[in-house]
């Protein structure tokens, strides 16, 4: 009956967020109340199991996520992403602008969040479509497969980031890991697919042409593309601070405290600040106005992030959760199939990788938690899940249509196809890894 019951709450939370048009955090929040007072809490104990889940979720992720918005909005304002992006097309040339952009998207999708990263490269792609006279789809899909992959694999993008602390993870490993299967995915995603897509004609809008920063005001190469990967470098070095301890406790206390993420990200953001901020001739006060806005830009997503962890808390607290991973653990299916297919199917239902992910991380939990599949491959088989096939119900598949002006036909051939090949990449690349660790 219990698992009756939790169906029936997944199909409300559907519902109200699809039919109901009502925001995911409310939605959240009234679909745990429900699922609460249906799995027999007693009625005074669920604010506190409310408030239980969003202290236990965003406690830990708060930090991150902001200071990864703060860190994105200085790689965007500073004019690191453009100089990126033009130093990538000058290497490349002419002939691979499709991996110039790839690799652009790649770089830059890594501190900006995904909503973000695509109203600021997007604008770039369809000046470069103008500029060389090529289809701004053909060239477009290779950047937006990055970006895709980077929200949905890697750290300090939301889902991932949250996924971490649930499941026991590390944020390094998952970073690494994440890494390995998001290279092949983008380039299968990005220009092996697009060479399907050189008939699909676009006339992308005037509006959308971007105002370029003057070439004289851009931070040089070298600065753009270190500040730029500091995050990612800080958290991939931070693996291998145990070898340098040895069995040197106090030394591994120091660098147990410096690989924290939440440090890794300070210290990220404070020498970026002086990087791409201060040394260029910006003063404290217009960064740190900044670094308000982009707090402001990702607040809906920490709010959608605290409500996942309501309805994941109310299935803990009412004994639901042991029971989910008893059952599930005997099924005959691999867990990390299981996690993928559950999260795909979330996806498909509600439009949003954030939401699908986050959902998913609250059923399938238990069965982590349990021991006998590795946590941080987990992550990346909820987030390959997270991506699979956008459609009408995605924010992400309007804003591709209306950018590049297509129609809703050429649309799914191109950005839902797009979004199903990195997923189903995804899948294979954690199972390969699955084997061979």
């Amino acid at each position: 009956m219990s698992i009756l019951i939790v169906l029936i709450c997944i199909g409300l939370l559907v519902l109200m967020i699809t039919w109901g048009k009502i925001t995911p955090f409310l939605a959240f929040l009234i679909t745990s109340i429900v699922a609460g007072l249906l799995l027999g809490i007693p009625i005074e104990k669920i604010p506190g199991s409310l408030e239980k889940g969003i202290g236990g979720t965003i406690g830990s992720l708060l930090a991150i996520v902001s200071m990864g918005a703060m860190f994105g909005k200085l790689v965007s304002e500073s004019g690191a992403a453009q100089c990126i992006t033009a130093v990538l097309m000058k290497t490349f040339g002419e002939r691979y602008i499709q991996w110039a952009l790839m690799v652009s998207g790649f770089i830059i999708g890594i501190p900006l969040f995904y909503n973000v990263g695509f109203v600021l490269l997007v604008p770039m792609v369809i000046s470069v479509s103008y500029r060389y006279k090529v289809p701004a789809v053909y060239i477009g899909i290779p950047l937006l497969a990055s970006l895709s992959v980077t929200h949905g694999f890697l750290p300090p993008h939301p889902s991932p980031s949250a996924l971490v602390p649930q499941f026991g993870a590390s944020m390094s490993k998952t970073l690494i890991y994440g890494f390995i299967i998001a290279i092949p995915a983008v380039i299968l995603g990005g220009p092996v697919f697009a060479r399907t897509l050189k008939n699909i004609r676009s006339l992308p809008l005037d509006v959308f042409k971007p105002k370029e920063i003057p070439e004289a005001q851009l931070p040089s190469a070298a600065n753009s593309f270190l500040s730029a990967l500091l995050p990612v470098l800080l958290l991939a070095f931070s693996t291998t601070f145990p070898f340098w301890a040895g069995d040197n406790r106090e030394l591994k206390n120091i660098f147990s405290f410096l690989g924290d993420p939440t440090i890794v990200m300070l210290i990220a953001l404070l020498i970026g600040t002086y990087t791409l901020g201060i040394a260029l001739g910006a003063t404290v006060k217009d960064l740190m106005g900044k670094y308000v806005d982009a707090v402001k830009d990702i607040s809906f997503i920490l709010l959608i992030v605290a409500g996942a962890g309501t309805l994941k808390q109310i299935f803990v607290d009412s004994g639901v959760s042991a029971t989910i991973g008893e059952m599930l653990k005997s099924l005959p299916l691999n867990p990390l199939l299981l996690g993928w297919l559950i999260a795909t199917i979330i996806r498909v239902c509600l439009g949003s990788a954030t939401v699908a992910g986050l959902t998913t991380a609250g059923i399938i939990a238990p069965v982590v938690l349990a021991g006998g599949v590795d946590p941080n491959l987990m992550i990346l088989a909820v987030g390959a899940g997270s991506l699979m096939f956008s459609h009408v119900n995605d924010a992400g598949f309007w804003l591709f249509k209306e950018y590049f002006n297509l129609s809703l036909k050429d649309t799914l051939r191109s950005w839902s196809v797009m979004e199903t090949i990195v997923g189903t990449v995804g899948l294979i690349g954690v199972l390969i890894l699955d084997q061979l660790l």
